[in-house]
């Protein structure tokens, strides 16, 4: 057994050791083990900490918002052999719009219905097939002023196999191993929709937020052929297209909250010019200087970057923002008071406390986002928050009834420069960092290449 497979089974056991598959928690038992980050959780946060497969932790706290809904802060990650490292300061969802086609519904789930309190729904072994985690959920507002506050089972811990690490077959030797994500979720009911916030934390140090949809469609939602699709018999019962719009607010503090933070993007642009056997692209790191939008277009991605927080390499540690494929789209809120080009795909602003809300926030510092970065125009960027649009537009069909499979939409954040080498060094493999020279890995890819007549090597 290799020493990562052993510390995934290590890892499974601590979680069946702690209440068992599918039953309740409370803190203590949701805690891992493991020497992650010492963590200090604010007032109504529990601390929460997991072992990956890779040997490395994950620790932050984990709260609940009664508009928000789940909120993670104070996230940690600790590499394999490592001191732990702080990544976000706070990450929530910040707003999720629900447009409708034909013009006739307009909902804003996040500031009005909003997934905490007792539209955020106790969890059973059908939702979770991990370890149900209780904390203290307000019916009204916080409450401190009315209605109860019950501890109830809403959050889902699990481990999940996340499959194929790594593979690499060298000088007759397979080094291979497979990888975990932990997956941290919610589920809260806004009118037919039942959604599902997802955070999962991989053993390589990545993020994924997520949101799935699952539920009824709305019964009372229906149009005609140029703004929906028949679900009933024959061409009758068109259930309206709309829009799942959501944004994510994430306040980064890589390397420490006292440390300096940066954002940058990336661009690759053909230069028309053929290399020896390919085009010819030029990469370039641009600097986002001050509160901006920015729309995602091919071989783009934006990093924040801890300039004076440095891996082993000398390298400064940053996470790298990856929209992948998204259905773009401008807020309806933003259009009627910016304008229809108001939209944007990823936008950075300095933290502020009032700022909580893509749309329709409150507090006299601006309605949503477009107004932090007008309000913000020429001020240098150093605290950064990142707001992450990401859409989904759907177009129902015959197998949403009912109830609708979980469709979801996401991004990814992934670690660039975090460590020196990856999280976890295989057994052979310490050695190698930077272009190996004179050592049978090397010789081995050279001999390889002369044995390819058509030059396809890696």
């Amino acid at each position: 057994m290799t020493t990562r497979a052993y510390r995934a089974l290590v890892a499974a056991a601590v979680l069946v050791l702690g209440v068992g598959c599918g039953s309740s928690s409370d803190a203590e038992d949701l805690e891992a083990s493991a020497s992650g980050a010492d963590l200090d959780c604010q007032e109504g946060a529990e601390p929460l900490t997991q072992e990956m497969s890779s040997g490395s932790v994950w620790s932050m706290c984990f709260s609940v918002d009664a508009k928000s809904g789940a909120v993670l802060s104070d996230i940690h990650f600790t590499p394999a052999d490592r001191e732990p490292i702080l990544l976000i300061r706070e990450m929530a969802l910040a707003q999720m719009e629900v447009p409708y086609d034909d013009g006739e519904r307009l909902t804003a789930d996040i500031t009005q219905a909003g997934f905490g309190g007792t539209r955020m729904h106790s969890l059973s072994e059908a939702e979770c097939a991990g370890e149900r985690f209780g904390i203290e959920v307000p019916n009204i507002g916080d409450g401190s002023t009315f209605g109860d506050t019950p501890e109830r089972e809403v959050l889902c811990s699990e481990i999940i196999d996340s499959g194929l690490a790594y593979r690499s077959f060298s000088d007759g030797t397979l080094t291979a191993d497979r990888g975990n994500t932990w997956t941290l979720s919610t589920i809260s009911k806004v009118g037919w929709y039942e959604y599902i916030a997802e955070y999962n934390f991989g053993s390589d140090g990545s993020i994924r937020p997520a949101l799935g949809a699952t539920g009824d469609l709305s019964p009372v939602d229906y149009t005609d052929e140029e703004h929906g699709w028949p679900i009933g018999d024959e061409e009758a019962d068109y259930a309206a297209n709309h829009a799942h719009n959501v944004v994510w607010r994430i306040h980064w503090g890589i390397g420490g909250a006292d440390q300096p933070q940066e954002v940058e993007q990336f661009d690759a642009e053909p230069t028309g010019e053929m290399g020896s056997e390919a085009p010819v692209l030029d990469g370039s790191l641009a600097s986002v200087d001050e509160p901006s939008t920015h729309q995602t277009q091919e071989r783009r991605w934006w990093r924040v970057v801890a300039p004076e927080s440095l891996n082993a390499n000398g390298h400064p540690m940053s996470y790298e923002i990856n929209l992948g494929q998204t259905d773009s789209f401008t807020y309806v809120h933003d259009e009627e008071n910016h304008g229809a080009d108001s939209g944007y795909d990823i936008a950075f602003t300095n933290y502020d406390e009032c700022q909580i809300f893509a749309t329709e926030n409150r507090g006299g510092c601006g309605s949503g986002v477009i107004d932090y970065v007008e309000d913000s125009a020429g001020e240098e960027l150093e605290d950064p928050v990142s707001w992450v649009a990401v859409g989904y537009h759907h177009v129902p069909r015959d197998e949403d009834q009912s109830p609708m499979e979980v469709h979801w939409q996401t991004f990814d954040m992934m670690p660039r420069d975090l460590t020196s080498t990856r999280a976890d060094v295989p057994g052979g493999r310490e050695d190698i960092d930077g272009q190996p020279e004179d050592s049978e890995f090397v010789e081995e890819i050279e001999d390889m290449e002369e044995m390819e007549d058509g030059g396809h090597s890696h």
